[in-house]
């Protein structure tokens, strides 16, 4: 298979993060990094053993880069996946797609006019793992009329820099509120139910001094499946869930896995017995430079992993989250 030349946009720690993985994965290699800092571009393509650096503009240009994985603010996210289609290359997106609906369809609509593959990395989404999990919902091993119960948290400290600004489209709920949410619409598509039918119904939380959600809780429902999501950037929460059905209860207390592995396994309650269900890990940003390669390959635009009806789901959910606290900007 022909090798995915990848660059990376943002050299930051999320990106030091896939820049480590990239070597582990079955398909790509570290080619290029953007950055609008040209001394920050080239320490951080020298640790990583990148030849090329450029401004972002620089980079969408050439044609020896086939792929892009951006990780800088969210605010950045929807300007550069879109001039990075509109030249050519498939696009690998940290989440969230961007701070709103608006600005999630437009980049989704690039992608389909210029027919390559743009990638929503949930990393805990990707892996065998996931794909465990949503065999045993599709499967009905806890039955059906299904309750999760969701959270990602931690103490942020100071309560100062792109977290806690409302201009870099800060607060909890965009930057980790996504986790219970894209399970809660993972789960549901393989329960059977059409994540464009959830919705939020009741929400609390707490929207701090800089005007920004620092912890929050929705409730998200829909005929036949529910879940209660948390979140904060304020204090430390559990990264794990649990999905209850009528004829069980799945006990997922790593659900998110780590920046290195994915999480590992998880125990099914039902017809009176315990099933502890253990699947290889993976490193969750390799996974994801393979899944964009594999669609590459095929033509697709899209990676089952998280295919574009979900990104728009926790798009949609997220703006409802946020409108319900009032946590500027929402849309």
């Amino acid at each position: 298979m022909k090798t995915t030349r990848w660059a990376i946009l943002g050299p930051g720690d999320i990106g030091g993060w896939f820049a480590r993985a990239l070597p582990g994965s079955a398909h790509g290699t570290l080619h290029a990094v953007g950055s609008t800092n040209p001394e920050r571009a080239a320490a951080f393509a020298a640790t990583y053993g990148a030849p090329v650096t450029g401004t972002y503009e620089e980079l969408f240009s050439r044609d020896d880069i086939d792929a892009v994985y951006i990780s800088t603010v969210n605010t950045t996210h929807a300007d550069l996946a879109v001039a990075a289609l509109r030249a050519g290359k498939a696009v690998l997106c940290e989440k969230p797609v961007a701070p709103t609906v608006a600005e999630v369809e437009r980049v989704l609509d690039q992608a389909a006019a210029s027919g390559l593959p743009f990638v929503e990395a949930y990393k805990h989404r990707f892996g065998p793992f996931a794909r465990a999990l949503d065999a045993a919902v599709a499967n009905r091993e806890v039955g059906t009329s299904l309750q999760l119960v969701a959270s990602f948290g931690f103490a942020a400290g100071q309560r100062s820099g792109r977290l806690f600004d409302p201009e870099l489209a800060g607060g909890a709920i965009l930057d980790v509120g996504g986790y219970p949410v894209s399970l809660a619409v993972a789960l549901a598509a393989a329960a059977g139910v059409d994540p464009a039918e959830l919705t939020v119904t009741g929400v609390t939380g707490e929207v701090g001094d800089t005007g920004v959600d620092e912890h929050a809780s929705a409730t998200i429902a829909a005929a036949g499946f529910s879940a209660e999501a948390e979140c904060s950037i304020v204090a430390e929460l559990p990264r794990s869930a649990r999905l209850s059905g009528s004829a069980g209860v799945i006990e997922l207390a790593d659900v998110f896995g780590s920046r290195s592995d994915s999480a590992a396994s998880f125990l099914v309650r039902a017809d009176g017995r315990d099933r502890l269900v253990e699947v290889p890990t993976v490193d969750p940003f390799a996974a994801e430079a393979d899944a964009v390669s594999l669609a590459l390959l095929d033509g697709r635009t899209e990676a089952p992993e998280v295919p574009w009806a979900h990104s728009r789901s926790v798009a949609r959910l997220l703006a409802q989250w946020r409108a319900g606290l009032d946590a500027a900007p929402r849309g």
